[in-house]
């Protein structure tokens, strides 16, 4: 299966697992690059730039398949420093990396100067102009149904994705509620390049949370998220349980952040993936999860998606053209 992003990043599948905060590390990724499609590990997980270096040396241990580096830049009173890590993935000769949060201008000029090719994670069009005019080489669109920071505009993926796709001219990824080969089919034709999955990637054998967490995805439904933030204008999609409710809670009763810091802190919520214990604080999971009911290794699901998607589309689509319904 070949697409502008296929070409242009030089991976065998449309499939891509995106950066995820405490998850994105070497094994995982790893595991989905050998399976062909394109992975990122998570720089902030790493507590230092030099703990960076060594995941990503890691990686490189476990496959000889080119991968990426997720760099977020978030605004902070003690920012971590962005610079440093910057300059360790252009040091490690990292060929790609996945940009998000604030604007990545600051960073794509280095970047770009080392010849890595840059892709800028987006809640809206608008955003992804923004980013094509600034030079990126890709974006990833992500929906309302993304886990995570789906932005304030609560678009679906059914709408954000073809906007996408009249206003582009880069390739971009659809993100958010994709976790099959029905979700990969229906992105390409609505007009994007691959699709880029988080939640579906946790629940993988070579994804490091505990089991229970990923017991947790494959039980859940669609409905099983909370968004929290809302007031505050910072949404974020994150599982369903007791402590992401109290936040809701607290929120709509007219609470401020100082007020709530404590239980969305991310040494509570990266408990939840170490020990298992799923209500030890908030952590990340998309509408997806109700689509989600086994757990494959990379190896298993990468091939699978492709292969659903392409029985969908040279099967029973082009089936019906020209076919009495």
């Amino acid at each position: 299966m070949r697409t502008r992003f296929t070409e242009l990043f030089g991976v065998e599948h449309p499939v891509v697992q995106g950066g995820m905060q405490w998850v994105g590390r070497a094994p995982l990724v790893a595991a989905v690059v050998e399976a062909g499609g394109l992975g990122f590990i998570t720089a902030l997980t790493q507590p230092t730039p030099e703990d960076l270096r060594a995941e990503i040396r890691r990686c490189r241990e476990l496959t000889d398949r080119p991968f990426g580096v997720n760099l977020t830049i978030l605004p902070s009173i003690t920012p971590p420093p962005y610079a440093e890590y910057r300059q360790v993935i252009i040091d490690e000769g990292v060929p790609f990396v996945e940009t998000a949060g604030a604007n990545p201008k600051e960073h794509l000029e280095h970047f770009h100067a080392a010849g890595i090719k840059v892709i800028h994670k987006c809640t809206a069009v608008r955003h992804a102009l923004k980013a094509q005019a600034l030079g990126v080489d890709a974006v990833s669109i992500d929906g309302f149904e993304a886990a995570g920071h789906p932005g304030e505009d609560d678009v679906p993926g059914l709408v954000l994705i073809p906007a996408a796709a009249d206003a582009l001219e880069i390739p971009f990824l659809a993100a958010g509620g994709f976790a099959d080969g029905r979700g990969l089919a229906a992105a390409l034709a609505l007009g994007a390049h691959g699709v880029t999955m988080g939640t579906r990637f946790m629940c993988t054998a070579e994804s490091g949370i505990h089991d229970k967490v990923k017991e947790r995805i494959v039980g859940a439904d669609e409905r099983s998220t909370q968004l929290i933030f809302r007031q505050l204008r910072n949404t974020a999609r994150v599982a369903d349980n007791a402590i992401s409710r109290e936040v809701v809670e607290k929120l709509r009763d007219g609470a401020q952040f100082e007020d709530i810091a404590e239980l969305v802190a991310g040494a509570r919520g990266v408990k939840v993936y170490e020990t298992g214990d799923l209500d030890a604080g908030i952590w990340w999971a998309g509408t997806s999860q109700g689509l989600i009911r086994d757990i494959p290794t990379c190896g298993e699901l990468v091939p699978r998606i492709v292969r659903e998607a392409e029985e969908i589309i040279t099967g029973r689509l082009a089936g019906m053209v020209g076919a009495t319904v």
